[in-house]
């Protein structure tokens, strides 16, 4: 990897830190069931964008929401010690649907596949 990767090497550094975070040091019962899918930074590694998911419906994602809002300057401040940056980057929460996405194609695909006649 050359110099102008580094803010990936920063984002998955923070995807894990974060990870680790929510599970061994939030108190916060919201957010039991969040994964965080990815991380994407500016290229000043000024901002943090972190993206995640949630298992359960929709009364869990807004828990969610609401339980990383609330632990947002937390996070930075051990996002802070932890990587030993000369600067905290913002962090920013945005929810990942993708997986819901790709659950509804596969259910579509299914439901198209036994509606489908087969040929004896």
């Amino acid at each position: 990897m050359g110099r102008g990767d580094r803010h990936v090497r920063v984002a998955e550094r923070i995807r894990e830190e974060v990870s680790l975070i929510l599970l061994h040091r939030v108190n916060d019962p919201g957010l039991g069931g969040v994964t965080i899918t990815d991380v994407t930074m500016t290229g000043d590694l000024k901002i943090a964008r972190i993206h995640y998911c949630v298992r359960g419906g929709e009364e869990e994602r807004l828990a969610a929401r609401d339980g990383l809002r609330r632990s947002r300057g937390y996070i930075r401040k051990e996002l802070g010690r932890n990587l030993q940056m000369r600067y905290s980057p913002d962090v920013t929460f945005h929810y990942d649907a993708s997986f819901e996405k790709g659950a509804r194609i596969d259910s579509l695909l299914r439901q198209a596949g036994e509606e489908t006649p087969r040929e004896e």
